[in-house]
């Protein structure tokens, strides 16, 4: 937590109960077969259709997505800053 900062509010996640994850994706298999086939029309062309493909692919950021965590960049930052700082003050009291 920053001194200057405002605390976010919880994320809302909200998981279905009645959706079916397998027959969406058979389905869309079938309508994908059947454009393939020419027995479909063309889909056009959305944003949304490769929005989030590349973190659904890489291992590590997909993990990271699920935990819902930010890397600890700041945290290992302020560890080695505080080591320089004690450093400094050890050596310029003839500690070391």
């Amino acid at each position: 937590m920053g001194m200057f900062t405002m605390r976010k509010p919880k994320g809302f996640h909200h998981s279905y109960i009645y959706v079916d994850e397998r027959k969406e994706k058979l389905d869309k298999m079938r309508e994908d077969a059947k454009r393939e086939l020419g027995m479909l029309p063309e889909k056009k062309w959305k944003p949304e259709d490769i929005r989030g493909k590349f973190v659904e692919n890489t291992v590590h950021l997909k993990r990271r997505k699920e935990r819902g965590r930010k890397p600890l960049h700041f945290v290992v930052l302020l560890f080695f800053i505080a080591l320089l700082i004690y450093l400094w003050f050890a050596i310029s009291n003839g500690i070391i």
